[in-house]
């Protein structure tokens, strides 16, 4: 039986197919010694291991052999439930990162936007609970500055010159500004600032056409909008604020592959996919 390269387990109805090696990862869980034939509990039926225990929550499980680390859907709730089955599996690392449930819990992400006009020009500040995502929004947008001729708010036409790249302004790990608009120089010469988000090619010198790509570009992010307001000030700044549910940073394992290992490893935070 230990020489089976694919083994099948049918886990409170619910059928699995997987390796030998999977289940052996830990060799002195119950699945290892199972796939040995060390444990009576698990009954052999037609070639296959029946177990009669939660079929839902083993798929879990098997994840968690297959990737060595732990990332539950933003709605799970069964943590106890979970780190019970991996405790019966003798899976004590699972079960140990389980306790863990602080830190792989989603938490909710907020996120502020500030559009305020004068004259020619639009302010924008963006304020985010997450810093990682201000940092990826940072990416996302440049602002182009070059100069024009005539009063070019709405004008059509970029300038003749080169457009030269200005870095945000970044007061904080967690907020950005930049503005857009033209602003007098000399003449009848304009400085105009120009936005572009990707993945959007264009460059935006109009504010509120600013404001409507950033706000659509949040919206397919995966954030909501939960609330929209004028903050009284001298600016009379528009405010929109939105959430989304943020996943956790997944917890993950390094196991030690040396013959006769235990597989007891120490836990370390692994980024997985991005959370949305």
């Amino acid at each position: 039986m230990s020489s089976r390269e694919v083994v099948v387990l049918i886990v409170g109805g619910v059928r699995f197919v997987t390796r030998a090696s999977t289940l052996q990862q830990f060799p002195e869980s119950r699945l290892a010694r199972m796939v040995s034939d060390d444990d009576r509990e698990f009954k052999l039926v037609n070639g296959e291991f029946f177990v009669d225990r939660d079929g839902a929550l083993f798929s879990y499980i098997m994840d968690f052999l297959r990737t060595l680390q732990v990332s539950l859907p933003t709605d799970f709730s069964d943590y106890q439930r979970l780190q019970r089955e991996a405790e019966f599996y003798g899976l004590y690392s699972l079960a140990n990162l389980l306790s863990q449930e602080h830190l792989l819990k989603p938490r909710l992400e907020i996120l502020e936007v500030r559009f305020s006009l004068q004259k020619m020009q639009a302010f924008f500040r963006i304020f985010g609970s997450c810093s990682t995502t201000i940092e990826a929004l940072a990416e996302q947008i440049t602002v182009f500055t070059g100069q024009q001729s005539g009063q070019g708010w709405n004008s059509p036409f970029p300038s003749q010159k080169p457009l030269v790249p200005l870095p945000l302004e970044r007061p904080s790990h967690h907020d950005m500004v930049f503005l857009c608009g033209t602003e007098y120089s000399a003449g009848d010469q304009f400085m105009a600032r120009y936005v572009s988000i990707k993945p959007d090619k264009r460059k935006l010198i109009n504010g509120t056409n600013v404001l409507g790509l950033l706000l659509d570009t949040l919206l397919k992010d995966g954030f909501r909008l939960i609330s929209t307001r004028t903050v009284p000030s001298e600016e009379k700044a528009e405010c929109y604020t939105f959430e989304r549910m943020k996943r956790a940073a997944g917890l993950a394992i390094m196991v030690n592959q040396t013959p006769g290992s235990s597989g007891v490893a120490q836990a370390r935070r692994s980024q997985v996919q991005k959370g949305k």
